[in-house]
């Protein structure tokens, strides 16, 4: 049977009411659930957690003020965005415009009906807005209530459908299990490698292979069509890798003489991110043309293989060292003074064309290993991406019920 004919006989001509979503959902502020480190951890226990596409911040040894979402799980809501995350785990939050959302009352309308429904909405995010969408907007949006006048009815109804869509979701859950298996041990192997323990190598500092450019600033006022190309460093943390040839942005053509770019075979880092791990992420620019960068980043030009280097700053050992060049403030800053005096490993330095064919043997290899953890076209990351195209699809069409005209209006 298809979906479609399940949901009519599941519904089987039941009433179906448009209530706003405040009468059935209660909220909460994260005050006392916000995690006072900005230094985080995998050795430790308690997740860190903010609304959007992160979602795992890192993890914290605080044990003080944490939401026990374990003993009765929550939806978290940011504010601003309107992004919303399914919780079953203890937590800490990290931003103080999330919203902790629970069911007022679970005998008439589930929690999980609940995520999956608001899940179906569309994003109300809008750029330079930064009011609060709960209260405001969403608490009077209404969710349609299968059977209102018939709970038992109403909760068979609403659990299928949870079932359901769960089972979906599991299967993208495991997954996303087996692939963050095999970016550990990928990690593993690519630390290993770049350890170079015993093989012919010598440490440099980052000063003393190459110099780094700063960028300059442009503001979203400046993006257009047609342009300019340009890396803005919050782009960094979510569309590109460990490399790229091409860029996602563009600003207007008449500021081309008031930027700074980084050249082919330059290494683009960012110097400010929510985490110690974001601060100084690194993408090897293999465009065939320079592109500008904002003021946030520096482009580092040097004469090793950029594939290399980026792999390099990818490492554990790295992040640790970069660490302790971090100022952590309101905004985690990198200090690029003592950023530059890290080392990273140069084999054969006395003899140039010998090193970059062994940076690029070690590049062959680590790409391989990459595709099969991290390519949207190719392994893991390309099945996740279907599955959650499949779920969206009968999630959408399971929550899709008539809306009568008042509930339009």
């Amino acid at each position: 049977m298809k979906l479609s004919g399940f949901l009519e006989k599941l519904l089987d001509g039941v009433a179906i009411a448009w209530l706003p979503l405040g009468q059935f959902t209660n909220y909460e502020q994260p005050t006392k659930y916000l995690v006072a480190a900005t230094s985080y951890s995998d050795e430790f226990e308690t997740p860190v957690l903010t609304a959007g596409k992160t979602f795992i911040l890192g993890y914290t040894d605080e044990t003080e003020g944490i939401y026990k979402a374990s003993q009765s799980p929550v939806i978290i809501f940011d504010d601003f965005t309107t992004a919303s995350k399914w919780v079953d785990f203890d937590f800490k939050a990290k931003s103080s415009a999330m919203k902790m959302i629970t069911s007022s009352d679970e005998g008439k309308v589930l929690l999980k009906y609940i995520y999956y429904w608001l899940n179906t909405l569309p994003s109300e995010l809008v750029d330079g807005d930064h009011k609060r969408h709960w209260i405001g907007s969403y608490t009077s949006k209404k969710i349609p209530i299968p059977c209102p006048d018939n709970l038992k009815k109403s909760l068979e109804i609403q659990s299928e459908i949870v079932r359901i869509l769960d089972t979906f979701a599991e299967l993208g859950a495991e997954l996303n299990a087996e692939l963050k298996v095999r970016k550990k041990q990928y990690s593993y192997y690519r630390d290993q490698l770049l350890s170079f323990e015993g093989g012919k190598v010598e440490w440099k500092a980052l000063a003393d292979v190459g110099e780094f450019i700063r960028g300059k600033r442009f503001t979203k006022a400046d993006y257009a069509e047609e342009g300019i190309s340009v890396i803005h460093y919050g782009e960094i943390y979510t569309r590109y890798g460990v490399w790229a040839d091409h860029a996602f942005s563009k600003v207007r053509a008449e500021m081309a003489g008031s930027l700074r770019y980084a050249e082919p075979g330059d290494v683009v880092l960012t110097d400010v991110g929510e985490t110690v791990e974001e601060v100084g992420k690194a993408v090897a620019w293999l465009g065939g043309e320079k592109v500008a960068i904002h003021d946030h980043c520096y482009a580092f030009r040097h004469s090793m293989n950029p594939k290399f280097v980026s792999y390099c700053m990818q490492t554990q050992s790295f992040i640790t060292k970069k660490a302790k060049h971090v100022a952590r403030t309101k905004v985690n800053t990198l200090l690029i003074n003592g950023f530059s005096k890290i080392e990273i490993p140069v084999p054969f330095p006395e003899d140039h064309e010998r090193s970059l064919v062994e940076q690029a043997r070690i590049v062959e290899i680590l790409e391989k290993f990459d595709v099969l953890t991290n390519s949207i076209t190719e392994g893991l990351p390309r099945e996740i991406a279907l599955r959650q195209k499949q779920f969206e699809h009968y999630r959408d069409l399971l929550l899709s019920f008539a809306k009568p005209e008042e509930a339009v209006a």
